[in-house]
């Protein structure tokens, strides 16, 4: 689900140079196929510090219209 959400997303907004993509840890995140798939687009991963839920606030905060 989560790969299927990043490919909509990529065809509708498409991609700007120094993308960086940031979530949680979750397993469908840090699997290695979706790694595989954010190194295809030469999309930055990046995750929040265990025990930290506060990492993600600022980028959350913000949206592009």
């Amino acid at each position: 689900m989560a790969k299927q959400a990043l490919t909509n997303a990529i065809s509708k907004r498409g991609i700007s140079d120094g993308l960086i993509f940031h979530s949680d840890r979750g397993s469908q995140y840090s699997s290695k196929t979706y790694q595989k798939l954010l190194k295809e687009y030469k999309i930055t991963g990046s995750v929040s510090r265990p025990g930290c839920p506060y990492d993600n606030s600022c980028v959350e905060s913000f949206s592009l219209r």
